[in-house]
């Protein structure tokens, strides 16, 4: 793995490492504007849970095909997974999640995920 960024949710009990993306995706669809989330895609970067896959609560709705995952605990949203209708074995993890430095370096995408499926920039 490249470059490692570490995050964790609010109390520690979800952990992730990613590659240092070169972006991170801010979607406006009707769940990540709710989450205010910084997407990091795996693929292209790699990136694991390291601790807390068995202290996550699920969310999924429409066509199933992502799960987002929240901290049990502090109800942070760390990631998101494949849902039971997925086609693909891939993940985003939340870098809102990582150091504050780190969040304030990264280059932020917009995605145009309630509408065209574009980037906006």
């Amino acid at each position: 793995m490249a470059e490692k960024i570490n995050g964790s949710c609010h109390c520690g009990a979800v952990t992730f490492e990613v590659s240092a993306p070169k972006f991170v995706v801010s979607c406006n669809c009707s769940m990540c504007r709710r989450y205010g989330a910084l997407w990091a895609h795996c693929p292209p970067n790699e990136g694991a849970i390291l601790t807390g896959q068995d202290h996550t609560k699920t969310y999924s709705w429409g066509d199933h095909m992502i799960d987002f995952q929240a901290c049990k605990t502090c109800g942070c949203i760390t990631h998101w997974g494949p849902g039971k209708n997925a086609d693909q074995d891939r993940f985003a993890v939340n870098l809102r999640m990582a150091p504050l430095e780190v969040m304030n370096a990264l280059t932020v995408r917009h995605f145009d995920g309630a509408d065209s499926w574009e980037f906006l920039d």
